[in-house]
C-alpha cells in the first residue's frame, strides 16, 4: 500500500517563548519537523531562533499535525516529546496510510504507545469501501457465506444485513475495522 501522506513533512510548530510573549511579544517561527534530522537538531534550532533568552523556556503557541500526534499529546502548549521523532518513523515505516491509522483511532482512540496502535491496526482493519452494504457483501463472498452464484429467486436485504453484521466493526472515512 503506497503512502498517500508523509506525516513528518506536514507536521509544523510556531516556537515562541513565554518570556516574549508575556512581554507582549509573538515573536516566533513556523519550524517544519522535517526540516531536522532527529529531536536534537530541532531542540537547537529552537534554541538559536531564541538566542536573546539565556535560557528560552519555550512555548508552541500553534501547531499543524495529524491526529495521530494530537491524539498521543506529543505536542501541546509548553510541551513537545522528545518521542515525536520515533513516532513519526513508526508511522512511515507502518503498511498503513495515515488516512487509514488516523481512521482506527477516530473508531476506538489511542493507544499508549505507536507501537501498540500500529498492531491493534494491524489485526483489524478489513479494508476501505464505499458503503456498509458493498462492505458486508465482499465480506460474506470471501467467508463463503454465501454462494457465488446465488438462483435469480434469492433477493439479500443488504441493508438489513449490513446493519446487523456491523455490530462487529467500526467504520471512518470509509475505512472499515473488525473490533477486537
Amino acid at each position: 500500500m503506497t503512502k498517500v501522506r508523509n506525516c513528518l513533512y506536514e507536521t509544523k510548530i510556531y516556537v515562541g517563548t513565554y518570556k516574549k510573549y508575556n512581554e507582549g511579544s509573538l515573536f516566533g517561527q513556523w519550524l517544519n519537523l522535517s526540516d531536522y534530522n532527529d529531536f536534537e537538531e530541532l531542540i537547537q534550532a529552537m534554541k538559536e531562533l531564541h538566542q536573546d533568552e539565556e535560557d528560552p523556556e519555550f512555548m508552541f503557541q500553534d501547531y499543524e499535525c495529524s491526529t495521530i500526534i494530537k491524539s498521543m499529546g506529543l505536542i501541546g502548549e509548553s510541551y513537545i516529546s522528545s518521542e515525536i521523532y520515533e513516532v513519526l518513523e513508526v508511522i512511515e515505516d507502518s503498511y498503513y496510510s495515515e488516512e487509514i491509522i488516523e481512521a482506527y483511532v477516530d473508531c476506538y482512540g489511542t493507544e499508549d504507545n505507536i507501537h501498540n496502535l500500529i498492531r491493534k491496526v494491524e489485526e483489524s482493519y478489513t479494508g476501505e469501501y464505499n458503503t456498509d452494504q458493498e462492505f458486508v457483501q465482499e465480506l460474506l463472498e470471501q467467508t463463503g457465506d454465501i454462494p457465488e452464484n446465488l438462483p435469480s429467486y434469492i433477493h439479500i436485504d443488504w441493508e438489513s444485513t449490513a446493519r446487523n453484521i456491523m455490530y462487529d466493526y467500526s467504520t471512518s472515512n470509509n475505512y472499515y475495522f473488525r473490533d477486537i
